[in-house]
């Protein structure tokens, strides 16, 4: 007897008929990892806002059996250091039902793969809660390091 074969998990651009998923997913998130009650008419126009000007960013998403059960915001930040772009991944999340499941690695790899490809592409970086241990432990065992920086902030 085989073992069951899961499926796959596909990552596409995401298109504007997924904003509102989207935007689910951000307020979902902020609840989740900081407490936060988002305005939904203020992330749904800072999604669409994406959308309408692709400098600002390029969101993701991952399908598993036809259902979206993730999604990223990737933004390009230029490093004159090297002559190129540093992918910044923000706003990652993955529906409770879909974690462990090889969502995030899919998408970390997506993008992996991008910057393998492009000799403009520098490399990929994210921030993550101090608390967040779970996230910290996956994010370690794709190879990505915490040793160079440390995040400052300051917000209005």
């Amino acid at each position: 007897m085989t073992a069951p074969t899961t499926p796959p998990v596909t990552i596409r651009p995401a298109t504007p008929d997924d904003a509102q998923t989207l935007v689910a997913f951000q307020l979902r998130m902020a609840h989740e990892t900081e407490a936060l009650h988002l305005d939904k008419d203020t992330v749904e126009k800072g999604v669409l806002a994406v959308f309408a000007d692709p400098a600002k960013g390029r969101y993701y998403v991952a399908e598993k059996n036809g259902r979206l059960v993730g999604g990223t915001l990737v933004l390009p930040e230029w490093s004159d250091w090297r002559n190129g772009a540093v992918l910044w991944i923000h706003s990652v999340y993955v529906i409770p039902e879909a974690r462990r499941g090889g969502v995030f690695t899919a998408l970390y790899r997506h993008l992996r793969e991008q910057v393998d490809r492009s000799p403009h592409l520098k490399g990929l970086r994210l921030y993550v809660d101090k608390s967040n241990a779970a996230a910290q432990h996956t994010y370690q065992a794709l190879g990505m390091t915490s040793d160079h920086y440390q995040l400052y902030e300051w917000l209005k």
